[in-house]
């Protein structure tokens, strides 16, 4: 007898463009959910029950949960687009203050990492948020050059502490630039599932797949866990996949 047990191993090779494509592994699967649905035709006469039954129209749709948070197997599965090196930070509440200056400058500790976006700051013992100016701030007010990393405040501002926040590039990490290609662009991937369990393994193949959503949900305590729906179809010689047992 066979029997599985827990998520196995998910990969996607991307299959509509030329050259070697490095497998896409889903790392830290939750779980995975292959469907296979077919529209049943009943063919009635005189008889209250059916004198035949056919299957027509039938759909592989697969779900997947995922935790590893992954720029190449997004792009793989979903956007196939260009997937970069490098990308954007976030500085958060970078913490400030000033003694005493006529004009309260001060400069980020990214301020080579151009360019620059400023993302609010903020008044630590109170929460409030400043508001941002183009020209000479007053109370409550600052300005940002984005070309330097120089924030400029009003003489209130002496001696309080103040949260800036803002974006920096990197050279670390990935990218993908999120075009808007026409319609029916859509990358395609070979997913092979993998189960092992008490010395056997299950190996399901399916040939062609296109991904219909993905999903970041995040949660005030708890991992983000990645969605990923996806369905099947025939390639070119016909086929649509295979499916391995142990016996």
């Amino acid at each position: 007898m066979e029997f599985g047990f827990g998520s196995g191993l998910l990969t996607a090779t991307r299959n509509d463009i030329a050259g070697a494509q490095t497998p896409e592994r889903f790392g830290a699967l939750q779980d995975v959910s292959i469907e296979f649905n077919g529209d049943i035709k009943e063919l009635f006469s005189t008889q209250q029950f059916p004198v035949d039954v056919a299957r027509g129209k039938t759909k592989i749709m697969g779900k997947a949960k995922v935790a590893e948070i992954k720029g190449a197997m997004y792009n793989s599965i979903f956007f196939g687009q260009t997937l970069a090196t490098g990308g954007v930070k976030f500085a958060y509440n970078e913490s400030l203050s000033q003694a005493s200056t006529i004009s309260f400058t001060y400069t980020v500790a990214n301020a080579g990492s151009t360019p620059l976006t400023d993302q609010g700051v903020f008044y630590v013992a109170t929460g409030n948020q400043l508001t941002l100016v183009t020209t000479a701030p007053t109370i409550g007010q600052y300005e940002f050059a984005a070309s330097t990393g120089v924030y400029t405040f009003g003489t209130e501002a002496q001696g309080v502490g103040l949260y800036v926040n803002y974006l920096y590039t990197t050279t670390t990490g990935y990218n993908i630039t999120i075009g808007n290609p026409f319609m029916g662009t859509t990358p395609q991937f070979k997913m092979v599932l993998f189960q092992p369990f008490e010395g056997k393994q299950v190996v399901l193949i399916l040939n062609k797949c296109v991904s219909s959503r993905l999903t970041f949900p995040t949660r005030i305590d708890d991992y983000v866990i990645q969605d990923i729906d996806f369905s099947a179809f025939a390639d070119a010689g016909g086929n649509v996949g295979q499916w391995n047992t142990s016996q």
